[in-house]
């Protein structure tokens, strides 16, 4: 099982938004030290707590300042702009990693970022699908690429102004052939949307958000679209997000974690569950669809969705969830806001050194046996 990093990220608002921006570089920065396999980094354009506006101008700060660690969109919210730029920078950015890229990519989910746009009455979905296309038809196609797909608002040619013979009209490929690798975080149970990634080979990323119970729902969604298109699904391509805290005894765990007064998980979800309700979205925190939105309690979503302890309880939590869901390629450890530097800092490190390597020593005696 591989380990991987995904941070939205959601810091207090009244934080200096230079300062959150150097913790978030450091976070990543310690996680490529560390042996994390990839770090995705969310966007959103008009939200004071997730305040990186675009992260692959985010991580290409990173670029340098790390040497092994896959440098990933959490997402490209594909609705903000035209898939043209899209396609262009995310090539270049590919090239200057050298292939330490994945393109996480999504509609864009937040509203306010859809208004100040000017596109809050559109099908944001459809947005998504076409420009995906798009996006797609560039990197495998040469100029002049007369790109006209059916009820497609995005046309893309070169072919009145091209030269090629000094270069004009040619949009770039990326390092990676045929492409990167392309991720898709699903967050809704029983998604239909995962048969289509399943369809085109994108990668499933089920969200933190998620109770456990329903994650294996993402997973034979994925596989019901590669059966569907005749190709066979491989769990390494399943990434699994949790909130996770590791601390050197249990105590702290619970204090820093889940119970103590102005700790981050507490913060996190409480603004989570705002949104959600606000985005009339609870059904993801739900165990069942009936359930009433009253007993979706800030306590309830901690106790359901934070996994932390001392090494042993997490990896003995991990192992309990992949006996629950099946197998999966990676876990993503979610960022939280350092509100303690020094336990954030050695949360991560536990899970690296300590948890991580039981966790797949657990899963090596078990395979053998």
């Amino acid at each position: 099982m591989r380990l991987g990093y995904f941070t939205m990220p959601v810091h207090p608002i009244n934080r200096s938004w230079s300062e959150t921006l150097q913790e978030d570089r450091e976070a990543i920065i310690l996680a490529d030290k560390l042996g994390f396999y990839d770090a995705f980094m969310g966007e959103h354009l008009t939200d004071k707590a997730e305040n990186i506006t675009n992260s692959m101008i985010f991580n290409a700060s990173l670029i340098s300042d790390t040497k092994q660690i896959k440098l990933a969109t959490g997402t490209s919210n594909l609705s903000h702009m035209h898939p043209v730029l899209v396609a262009q920078h995310a090539a270049m950015f590919d090239h200057l990693s050298k292939g330490r890229f994945i393109f996480g990519v999504s509609p864009g989910a937040l509203t306010s970022d859809a208004e100040a746009l000017g596109i809050l009455d559109h099908d944001r979905n459809k947005m998504f699908a076409e420009a995906i296309d798009v996006i797609l038809a560039i990197w495998e196609r040469d100029p002049p690429y007369d790109i006209d797909f059916p009820d497609n608002r995005f046309k893309v040619s070169t072919s009145r102004t091209q030269a090629l013979e000094i270069g004009v009209g040619f949009l770039g490929k990326p390092y990676q052939q045929p492409r990167p690798e392309i991720v898709g975080t699903v967050v809704a149970p029983f998604s239909p949307g995962v048969v289509l990634m399943g369809k085109r080979d994108f990668h499933p990323l089920s969200a933190n958000f998620l109770l456990s119970k329903h994650l294996k729902s993402h997973w034979e969604n994925y596989t019901k679209g590669k059966a569907e298109v005749g190709a066979k699904s491989d769990v390494k391509d399943w990434r699994v997000a949790r909130t996770i805290f590791v601390a050197d005894d249990d105590k702290t765990a619970e204090r820093y974690g889940r119970s103590g007064a102005g700790n981050p998980y507490e913060f996190y979800w409480s603004q989570m569950l705002y949104k959600m309700k606000r985005g009339k979205r609870t059904y993801v925190f739900k165990s069942h669809k009936e359930q009433p939105d009253d007993e979706i309690t800030l306590d309830y979503v901690l106790d359901n969705c934070v996994i932390h302890g001392s090494v042993n309880k997490v990896v003995d939590q991990l192992l309990a969830l992949r006996e629950e869901i099946g197998d999966f390629g990676e876990i993503v450890y979610a960022g939280m806001d350092w509100a303690d530097p020094a336990l954030a800092k050695r949360s991560m490190q536990l899970m690296a050194e300590q948890v991580l390597p039981r966790v797949n020593a657990a899963i090596g005696k078990s395979a053998a046996a």
